[in-house]
């Protein structure tokens, strides 16, 4: 049962599940989950049986194949308009098995692309937790560069949420797209998978024109939820201006009063 316990704990972590969310869809308790991983018990033939359905793999292939390596069975290319089981998704939880959010600094932008399923890469980029975006999801930290999407500025961190279902992302979604033509870019989403199996790049920038993505050519989509950033944006001038005019009014208004 030795590559039952390692696919186990490798198809739970890389599904994005902690060991008490995987005991909840299985029904049991979450010290069995630990136990099966530890090997210190084996699951019963009705648990194997929920553990292959629940990871699209088969139930031999789970008792005799080591899965560390290889995408999840099942995975089809009418698959590729939801962005649905494309791959196991590789991720790294702490200690007490709550997912870190891996940083990929612009300088490793290109390994990633070679790298992204493979779990020892992503266990060598820097890794760090937000507590205030919650439990649910698994999120990804990228830093862009370039001015299309001012006012955040190159440089930035944008933390993104793993998008599992690429068909529901609405219109002027801001995500992170990675493709392999185009690489890692940040950009606003406006879906035309349905009609065209493509999707529409935006870029917040008037200067850069909008551009098209085959399907095809996409491999991770994470939703943009927050940004960390070293500069602050630049106040707009307008809005100075208009201060500036009130505040001489406001003067012209204390002259007349003190020369009644």
């Amino acid at each position: 049962m030795q590559l039952v316990t390692s696919n186990l704990r490798h198809l739970r972590r890389h599904a994005g599940f902690t060991q008490a969310q995987l005991a909840e869809k299985l029904d049991i308790k979450r010290s069995l989950v630990g136990a099966y991983e530890e090997g210190r018990a084996e699951p019963k033939l009705s648990t194997l049986v929920n553990i292959a359905k629940l990871f699209h793999v088969s139930l031999d292939d789970l008792i005799t194949r080591n899965l560390i390596h290889e995408a999840p069975a099942g995975a089809a290319d009418g698959n590729r308009l939801s962005g649905g089981n494309l791959r196991v998704l590789a991720i790294t939880v702490d200690e007490q098995e709550n997912e870190n959010i891996e940083l990929v600094p612009y300088k490793a932008s290109a390994g990633y692309l070679n790298g992204y399923a493979d779990s020892e890469f992503i266990e060598e980029l820097p890794r760090f937790r937000l507590p205030m975006l919650g439990a649910g999801g698994t999120y990804r930290a990228f830093e862009i560069s370039g001015d299309s999407m001012l006012p955040i500025a190159s440089g930035t961190v944008i933390v993104g949420r793993f998008i599992e279902d690429w068909s529901l992302i609405k219109d002027g979604t801001p995500c992170v797209i990675v493709s392999q033509k185009e690489g890692i870019v940040f950009k606003r989403i406006f879906n035309k998978l349905k009609d065209a199996s493509m999707l529409r790049l935006h870029s917040d920038n008037p200067v850069y024109s909008p551009y098209e993505v085959h399907v095809e050519d996409v491999v991770e989509i994470w939703e943009a939820k927050s940004y960390i950033s070293s500069t602050f944006p630049i106040a707009d001038l307008s809005l100075d201006k208009l201060s500036s005019i009130v505040l001489d009014l406001q003067k012209e208004m204390l002259k007349l009063k003190k020369a009644e």
